[in-house]
């Protein structure tokens, strides 16, 4: 069996969209920056309220409910289980293992390999490099969910596999995808949303991703200036862009902690703005999963708005980008 692959329908969506989202990419990176972020010294709050609405497409055709896109609204994530199974699942871990253990990608820039064994613990703009997780990125189950959320006919901002082997893989700190690509990549608004689809059972032991349920709703400005190509540090340990202990603190109070387990083969859904973080693998069982960021075609990126320039393409790709591995 091969992955699904229904061809996105184009569609006139009722799209709620802020005068700034609406403005052409030129005049919007002259607007005032409506999250700022990696300041110099303490904002007036830990958090401002979110600017954006969460779910944008409820009218649009796609695969989740009413009662799943209200989860989503709520929580800011959603977990479906098993949504793939059997041969299609199979297909997929064995793609994923062929790229993890292709030696011409283990020094490359779109690969991060652990300190110690020098396996590939991410590997980034996987649609490009694989034909099969390429159609996965198009599946209506994925971008047709994507498209409800942030209501149009989205486009893949990011795409990489994430590998946590046992007893060895590192956690990472509490973040906000959204401040690290506002302030680095130039994602002027909250309109994206990651596709995370699980290739290993995630259990309480193997450094599932926790989530902090409601943070979507508060963004947290975070403290620190942007170092040059932050990015090759950044993506084996996060330490800019990292909210405060009294931001996560009162935000933890506020929500709780909720950490999304499950077979292999289910997919979890997150906005941009949830608050997330893992610990390390300390048990023999890896954890993997294929992970999608689906962004709003008038969302696209502009010049950073907290670092000296935007990161490299298979970290942020364009919607019409033609990046290849050996670009």
């Amino acid at each position: 069996m091969t992955v699904s692959n229904y061809p996105l329908t184009t569609i006139t969506a009722h799209k709620q969209y802020s005068e700034m989202t609406d403005m052409p990419s030129a005049q919007r990176s002259t607007v005032r920056d409506a999250y700022p972020t990696r300041l110099a010294s303490a904002p007036a709050s830990l958090t401002q309220p979110r600017r954006d609405a969460v779910v944008k497409g409820r009218e649009l055709s796609g695969p989740l409910s009413q009662e799943q896109l209200d989860e989503f609204e709520r929580k800011g994530f959603l977990f479906i289980p098993n949504l793939i199974s059997g041969e299609e699942l199979e297909a997929l871990r064995k793609e994923m293992k062929s790229l993890m253990n292709n030696d011409a990608y283990r020094d490359k820039e779109f690969s991060v390999t652990e300190p110690e064994s020098h396996e590939i613990r991410s590997l980034f703009a996987v649609h490009k490099l694989s034909e099969r997780l390429g159609q996965l990125a198009s599946d209506e189950r994925l971008a047709g969910a994507a498209r409800q959320i942030i209501g149009d006919d989205p486009y893949v901002h990011q795409s990489r596999i994430n590998y946590k082997p046992g007893f060895a893989g590192k956690g990472f700190n509490w973040h906000s995808d959204f401040e690290t690509w506002h302030a680095e990549d130039g994602m002027p608004n909250m309109h994206a949303v990651s596709a995370s689809l699980i290739l290993t059972d995630n259990h309480e032991f193997n450094g599932p991703l926790m989530l902090i349920p409601g943070s979507h709703l508060e963004f947290v400005p975070c403290l620190g200036e942007t170092p040059e190509d932050n990015h090759k540090s950044s993506l084996k340990a996060q330490e800019v862009g990292v909210p405060s202990p009294e931001a996560l603190t009162q935000l933890v109070s506020k929500y709780g902690i909720e950490a999304p387990k499950g077979k292999a083969g289910g997919l979890l859904l997150f906005d941009c703005n949830t608050l997330h973080a893992s610990n390390a693998n300390l048990s023999p069982d890896p954890r993997s999963n294929v992970f999608f960021v689906f962004n709003r075609p008038d969302n696209r990126c502009v010049a950073p708005f907290a670092a000296p320039k935007q990161r490299p393409s298979f970290l942020a790709h364009g919607a019409d980008d033609r990046w290849a591995p050996d670009a």
